[in-house]
C-alpha cells in the first residue's frame, strides 16, 4: 500500500513549558510548545507534554495554549512547584541571554498512564537536554521516548543552557535519537564533552552518525543567520540562510525543528527540507517571541522570507 505522505501525524514535544519574560512582555515558551505550535501550522498534530504549577501563571499557560490551538490535555499540574519562567535579555543583534528559574514544575514531570498512551500513539517524539536537568524529569523523558513505537522518529534537540547538561545525558540522548539537532556553537562543545576531536562541522556530524549508528539517521547543525547543514550517511546539504530584520531569535530553532520533522516524515529531499526549515525559522526571528500569529495565508507568510 502506498504511504499516505500527506496524512496528519501525531508529533509530541516533551519537556519544559514556561513563560519567556522578554523586554517586550511575557510570552509562552519552552521548546515543546514552540515546536508543537509550528507543527500545527504546517498541518500535523502538535501536542506539548509538560507540567505547570497550580498557580496563576499555570492557568495563563493553559489559556494561552488554547488560544494557540494547542491541546493542554497532556499538561500536568503541580501542586507544589511554580510554573517555570525565563528572564530573557536581547542584545542589539537580537540574540537572547537566558536566566532560567530552577526547581519549577517542569523539573518534576510524572510518568503516567496518560503519557504512556500518548507515547505509544506518537509518530514523532521531540525531546531536549534542558528538561533533563533534574533526575525525575530525565527519567520520565527517557521512559516516554522508549515507550514510543519502534518506527517512531525520535528527535533530540540539543539545548545547552547555563550549566544544565552533562556528558552522560547528551550521550544517552543521542543513543535514543533518530535525528540530532544542534547549533554550530554547541557542536564543538559536545565533541569535547564526548572526548572526540572536532574539525569541520560535517566531519563531526559524520563522526556522530558513526558513533550512534544503531538509530541515528540525520544530524542537523544550525548556523544562525548563516543557515544550516544537514548530514546523513549518504549525503549532505548546506543552506546559506535568509537575511532578515531580526526582532529576536527566541523559538527560531524550535520552528526550524518542526519544519525539519515535517519534511523528514514525508521523505522530502534533504535540500528542500533545508530550504523550508530555514524559511520557517527566519520567519520566527522577524517576530517577537516564538508563537506569533500568522497572517491568513501560511504560504504567503513564509513566502515573505526570501
Amino acid at each position: 500500500m502506498k504511504e499516505k505522505t500527506n496524512a496528519k501525524r501525531i508529533i509530541v514535544g516533551v519537556g519544559e513549558l514556561l513563560w519567556d519574560l522578554l523586554p517586550s512582555g511575557k510570552q509562552l515558551g519552552g521548546a515543546p510548545a514552540n515546536f508543537a505550535y509550528i507543527t500545527n501550522l504546517l498541518g500535523d498534530i502538535g501536542i506539548p507534554a509538560s507540567r505547570v504549577g497550580r498557580d496563576s501563571l499555570g492557568d495563563e499557560a493553559l489559556h494561552r495554549l488554547a488560544q494557540l490551538g494547542l491541546s493542554a490535555d497532556c499538561i500536568q499540574r503541580d501542586p507544589t512547584h511554580p510554573t517555570g519562567t525565563v528572564q530573557i535579555e536581547v542584545d542589539a543583534a537580537g540574540q537572547p541571554r537566558f536566566e532560567i528559574s530552577e526547581s519549577v514544575a517542569w523539573d518534576f514531570l510524572d510518568w503516567t498512564p496518560q503519557w504512556q498512551a500518548l507515547a505509544q500513539q506518537a509518530d514523532v517524539v521531540c525531546f531536549g537536554s534542558l528538561a533533563q536537568r533534574s533526575e525525575r524529569s530525565r527519567a520520565t523523558i527517557r521512559k516516554f521516548v522508549l515507550a514510543s513505537r519502534p518506527n517512531a522518529v525520535r528527535v533530540f534537540d540539543v539545548n545547552l543552557r547555563q550549566n544544565f547538561f552533562a556528558p552522560e545525558i547528551l550521550e544517552k540522548s543521542m543513543t535514543l535519537a533518530t535525528i540530532v539537532k544542534l547549533n554550530q556553537e554547541e557542536l564543538p562543545r559536545i565533541m569535547r564533552l564526548l572526548e572526540l576531536e572536532h574539525h569541520r562541522d560535517e566531519d563531526s556530524a559524520r563522526r556522530l552518525l558513526s558513533l550512534f549508528e544503531h538509530d541515528l539517521r540525520l544530524v542537523c547543525v544550525t548556523r544562525g543567520n548563516g543557515g544550516s547543514l544537514l548530514v546523513t550517511n549518504d549525503e549532505s546539504s548546506v543552506h546559506p540562510g535568509f537575511r532578515v530584520k531580526v526582532a529576536d531569535t527566541v523559538g527560531a530553532g524550535d520552528a526550524f525543528t518542526a519544519a525539519l520533522v515535517h519534511g523528514y516524515l514525508r521523505k522530502t529531499s534533504l535540500a528542500q527540507i533545508n530550504e523550508t526549515a530555514n524559511r520557517v525559522g527566519a520567519w520566527v526571528t522577524c517576530q517577537s517571541g516564538a508563537t506569533s500569529t500568522l497572517k491568513a495565508s501560511l504560504a504567503l507568510t513564509f513566502a515573505e522570507i526570501g
